[in-house]
């Protein structure tokens, strides 16, 4: 399709705020909104570097949709801006966990396509860290392996890792150089999550998503070509549960 310069230079203008914000404000909304050609453009664009575009009331994110994307946020990178200097993989793996039991939280553990819950304590996440890692150690170990495999997540370093922290109740005089407390970690996982403005705190010790976070779980981490299916094995417990309550 052709499209007028004078378009194709408009929507490149906006793409070069989303290249380097990641965000356009409400004025890019309002035009990617009523202009199809300037959409369609943007649309483009972003699909050249391996990105989509999240259109929220008052906000366009430009979002990487895979590992290829230039703006990919590379583990390395999370290593030196939110974890300790001696953080490895296994440290990520759980990470990526953690963010994703607390956004199951929100939405009744992936078994509904509307937030179901409006806010979230950090004890409350690690309360439900730790049912999830408990399911996770419910499973024989070579049943993780073959899992591993399947999901390519590190299922074992996941658990050996949350097991090695120490619990919510130690207190700090207990905890040594070496050690780092639960809530500790799940308070560097709201870092994380807030800087990529999926989170925010509203006071008390409590957080909720973001529009943004909303857009992205309903989008994409509900949909089985991009979850793999992992919802259904860390939530299997549940439905185990109710089928034998039936």
């Amino acid at each position: 399709m052709n499209y007028p310069e004078e378009k194709v230079m408009q929507a490149f203008s906006k793409y070069t705020i989303l290249a380097r914000d990641g965000v356009a404000d409400k004025e890019v909304v309002q035009l990617y909104t009523a202009d199809d050609d300037i959409r369609s453009l943007l649309d483009r664009f972003a699909n050249e570097v391996n990105c989509v575009l999240i259109r929220t009331t008052d906000n366009l994110y430009m979002v990487p949709e895979t590992r290829l994307s230039p703006f990919h946020v590379s583990n390395d990178w999370i290593k030196r801006n939110y974890l300790r200097s001696d953080a490895v993989n296994a440290d990520i793996y759980l990470l990526y966990f953690a963010t994703i039991v607390l956004f199951g939280s929100f939405f009744d553990r992936y078994n509904s396509q509307e937030q179901t819950l409006q806010f979230i304590t950090l004890a409350d996440w690690v309360t439900a860290m730790n049912e999830r890692i408990h399911h996770l150690q419910s499973h024989d170990e070579e049943v993780l392996v073959d899992l591993e495999k399947e999901f390519s997540y590190n299922w074992r370093a996941i658990i050996d890792k949350w097991e090695d922290m120490d619990d919510i109740k130690e207190t700090a005089k207990r905890q040594s150089g070496n050690t780092i407390s639960r809530l500790s970690f799940i308070d560097t996982a709201k870092r994380f999550l807030i800087m990529e403005g999926l989170l925010k705190e509203i006071g008390n010790h409590e957080v909720t998503i973001t529009e943004k976070a909303k857009i992205i779980i309903q989008r994409f981490f509900m949909d089985a070509s991009y979850n793999n299916n992992i919802f259904e094995f860390i939530y299997a417990e549940e439905e185990g549960e109710q089928n034998a309550s039936d």
